[in-house]
């Protein structure tokens, strides 16, 4: 049976994306699902059909019509899988762009997950049967390392090092701009209040958030960083990045593909060449330390860059 979902928009959401809405309101809807529905015709604003961009008005009424979800489970799925380590507790991955780390209803398989169920005999059940064995995520289209548990004690321990910041998690990165020197971006995060589908730094409340960043190389419009995170927020170097005034190369999400027309004539053609040839955000997760659960033993992994970003450099 579908589930009829009615909210009247006021001063505070007026302006807000349909889709960001929608997501403040259905904490239990995922932005995918929200945006699935609303290109089946299922979301109507003032009885009036819109797209996932239209941005509400106030007084406008939003009809939302859920329909009764059939339960998701990960199939174990034949796919590409890049092992780094793997032993009886834990396997290392070295995660490619373009691949959702685990299922949810805008992306049901093809994840990591579904590889790691095929070639993994268990994995831990602490995060449930979607994310099974998943410690800590990468977006989709961030490629580089992530750290698998393969049973519930491996993966307490693992959740443990993060809480407490003692995991060693480096990331390769060009951003827009000359960075010209080294420092700390020590900004909290919560959801964008006009758009709750992206993340923001914020003065008041969130959660803290802290980015350590070097600049490497200056390469004309871009500059390669090397940035290390001391928490694991959502989006976190992306929005910091932002907020520095330096966003990710490359970022459809967080002005990475807007920036263009900001930066010396000169210099314009080399970006276009560098946008064309890189189409998502160029950040990498280089290198994953962190002591083993079990043996206690020192683990440091790097990876390589992948090849759109290693061509470009």
């Amino acid at each position: 049976m579908s589930d009829l979902r009615s909210f009247l928009v006021d001063e505070e959401d007026e302006g807000t994306r349909l889709d960001g809405f929608l997501q403040g309101y259905c904490d239990d809807l995922s932005r995918s699902r929200i945006q699935g529905l609303i290109a089946d015709d299922a979301v109507r604003v003032s009885d009036t059909r819109r797209k996932a961009s239209f941005r509400v008005r106030l007084g406008d009424r939003v009809e939302m019509e859920v329909p009764e979800a059939v339960p998701l489970r990960a199939e174990a799925q034949d796919l590409p899988l890049t092992i780094v380590h793997e032993d009886a507790d834990l396997v290392v991955v070295d995660k490619p762009a373009g691949m959702t780390v685990h299922p949810a209803h805008g992306s049901p398989d093809g994840t990591l997950v579904n590889a790691l169920l095929h070639h993994c005999t268990d994995l831990s059940g602490v995060n449930g049967v979607l994310r099974p064995g998943i410690v800590h995520r990468l977006d989709r289209d961030t490629t580089g390392l992530l750290v698998v548990a393969k049973n519930d004690r491996a993966h307490r321990h693992l959740a443990a090092q993060l809480e407490a910041r003692t995991v060693e998690r480096r990331y390769a990165a060009l951003l827009w701009g000359t960075v010209r020197e080294a420092g700390v971006v020590d900004a909290a995060l919560d959801r964008n209040p006009k758009d709750r589908l992206k993340m923001a730094v914020v003065t008041r409340g969130g959660r803290r958030a802290l980015t350590r960043y070097e600049p490497l190389e200056a390469l004309g419009p871009v500059t390669r960083v090397e940035l290390r995170l001391e928490t694991g927020r959502t989006h976190q170097i992306r929005v910091h990045a932002l907020h520095m005034g330096h966003p990710v190369f490359g970022d459809p999400v967080y002005g990475g593909r807007n920036q263009v027309k900001g930066i010396e004539p000169a210099l314009r053609p080399a970006a276009q060449r560098l946008l064309d040839d890189i189409d998502r955000q160029a950040l990498h997760a280089a290198t994953l330390g962190f002591v083993h659960p079990v043996t206690d033993a020192m683990m440091r992994f790097s990876s390589d860059l992948p090849s759109d970003l290693a061509q470009t450099l």
